[in-house]
């Protein structure tokens, strides 16, 4: 499927309520389930969302991966073995392990904020996405970071080509030169990967980042082998950062239109510790409001607003018979503007994740990381980053917008809402840390 038409300028919102309106005028309307056109329909609202990502063997996730098996790999894994894969990953990935390394990914956060220059316009996402890189990078890959991260570079390069649009969707099997060069650069990360992988394990210093998690054998499985290794990282290191790149962009911009949010974030920055490497879970766990925050600007524009499902058998989803191979589009970004889960939803209103007067026990909806079997993996990862990322900015600096135009809110890749060409100004909000100097 190719990119979704682009909405113009800044007026997304308004764009995708009008287009969808326009589409449901259309349409055959059944309740929350809308039929485009004969084997198109449109989960929009929060409960027909939920329940086609839930529904995994009603409405399966296509395997297309961004970086598929190299020629060398013995064909596509079976479901056992996707299954080891992704009980390897999680061993890293999962909320403990990442609560247990918060001081390796703090000191990524707080150095973001100590590099950005004062009194002058910056361009913003270029800037996260370098931070995010080194953070995640880390992350996965702990002291062999430093010599792959200029290849997790080039694969988001590799990436950002690929999914571009295009007049004509070719067959997978044509060697398009967009994927001739997805292709070199997954190579290129692979073969620097590999005398890591076979280092570690002739050593049995596994290590106790990602890496050294997926080539613990399982009790159950045993060891993961190489090529499962070498053919799940690439996509996992890209994810790392990409998707956070766009959410950082609508987070920062939040900052700089609410100052007095910004000044909430930064009083509960002040209670981090002074040498970013002694945080720990716990020090997260009191940013409240900060991640209340993030959360408010994921649920308003999310990262991947846009999911797409098949079909796989003739099946009922709310009031709407779903004929088997039909395509079926699920939409977060219209989900988290359901009222009925989210009372005012058009407004920022970071209050309404915090427990309280005035705040609801259930806050509704929250499908910015997916939900059922084919949630995001690194959800955990992905909320700690721009949680710590937003915490040290607002503590350290004043955000605001530029004099002129508003930046041109676009798709920039399938699926992805980012801001594109975003520039913000930063101001000192207190004199400069020494220890960051």
């Amino acid at each position: 499927m190719n990119e979704p038409p682009r909405p113009p300028g800044s007026g997304f919102a308004a764009w995708s309520r009008d287009r969808l309106a326009l589409a449901r005028r259309g349409a055959d309307e059944c309740g929350d389930v809308w039929q485009l056109e004969p084997g198109v329909c449109v989960a929009a609202t929060a409960g027909s969302c939920d329940a086609v990502l839930r529904r995994a063997r009603d409405f399966p996730k296509a395997p297309s991966p961004l970086f598929p098996p190299l020629n060398g790999s013995d064909g596509a894994p079976t479901a056992e073995e996707r299954a080891h894969a992704h009980a390897a990953r999680m061993r890293g990935l999962r909320a403990q392990a990442v609560a247990a390394r918060i001081g390796e990914i703090a000191p990524g956060a707080a150095l973001f904020a100590a590099r950005w220059p004062t009194d002058r316009d910056v361009e913003v996402l270029p800037a996260a996405r370098h931070a995010l890189a080194e953070i995640g990078v880390r992350f996965l890959f702990s002291e062999d970071a430093p010599a792959l991260l200029p290849y997790a570079a080039r694969l988001f390069l590799a990436r950002e080509v690929l999914v571009r649009p295009s007049r004509w969707e070719w067959p997978r099997w044509v060697p398009t030169p967009a994927r001739r060069f997805r292709t070199r650069q997954q190579t290129a990360f692979t073969d620097a990967l590999r005398p890591v992988v076979r280092r570690r394990l002739a050593s049995g210093r596994l290590g106790d980042d990602v890496l050294g998690q997926m080539l613990r054998p399982s009790s159950r499985h045993g060891p993961l082998p190489e090529g499962a290794v070498l053919d799940t990282l690439p996509g996992i290191t890209v994810a790392t950062f990409e998707a956070p790149t766009r959410a950082a962009g609508w987070i920062l911009l939040h900052l700089a239109r609410h100052p007095g949010a910004a000044d909430r974030v930064a009083a509960e920055a002040a209670s981090l510790p002074a040498d970013p490497a002694a945080t720990t879970g716990a020090h997260l766990d009191d940013l409240r409001y900060t991640r209340a925050l993030v959360q408010e600007v994921l649920r308003l524009y999310p990262p991947s607003w846009l999911l797409t499902r098949q079909a796989a058998r003739r099946t009922r989803l709310a009031d709407c018979t779903i004929q088997a191979g039909s395509t079926v589009l699920v939409c977060p970004y219209t989900a988290h503007r359901d009222a009925r889960e989210h009372p005012e939803p058009d407004l920022f209103r970071p209050e309404r994740w915090l427990d309280g007067p005035g705040s609801p026990a259930d806050p509704g909806a929250f499908l910015s990381f997916g939900t059922g079997p084919h949630a995001c993996e690194g959800a955990a990862l992905a909320m700690a980053m721009l949680t710590l990322l937003t915490a040290h900015t607002a503590g350290r600096h004043r955000l605001s917008e530029p004099p002129g135009p508003e930046p041109a809110y676009r798709l920039t890749t399938f699926e992805g809402l980012a801001t594109a060409g975003l520039r913000l100004r930063a101001t000192a909000r207190t004199p400069e840390p020494s220890r960051l100097r």
